[in-house]
């Protein structure tokens, strides 16, 4: 006589998962530009993220024992707030936030731009 195998498991659902919110590719091409240019302005060397389930972290470090000194997030669940951009400076008070990534950039995009005098 064979034993029967009577334990059924079901497949989990996709609700039953945690989501990750995370960055997309124009998301990332536009973050990792603006970061290699001030890496070669000497401003940053080096980076971390976090994609968590409320939040997706973009950081930026002088050093890399020290906090970041910039931080973009993206908080998807307040896109119809004020935006779910935002981008934190050095001390985490909140520079600039907005529903557009370039605008919120703007702020570090100035930090590039020199006088160049004839």
């Amino acid at each position: 006589m064979r034993p029967e195998n009577n334990n059924v498991s079901s497949f989990p659902n996709r609700r039953d998962f945690a989501v990750q919110v995370g960055f997309e590719r124009k998301e990332m091409e536009h973050i990792l530009n603006l970061y290699g240019r001030m890496v070669a302005a000497g401003h940053w060397r080096d980076y971390a993220m976090d994609m968590g389930k409320d939040a997706a972290i973009f950081a930026a470090f002088r050093r890399a024992s020290e906090r970041p000194q910039m931080r973009i997030e993206k908080r998807p669940a307040d896109r119809n707030k004020q935006g779910m951009w935002t981008l934190h400076g050095e001390h985490g008070q909140m520079l600039k936030r907005g529903h557009d990534l370039t605008g919120v950039l703007a702020p570090m995009e100035r930090r590039l731009m020199k006088l160049v005098s004839e």
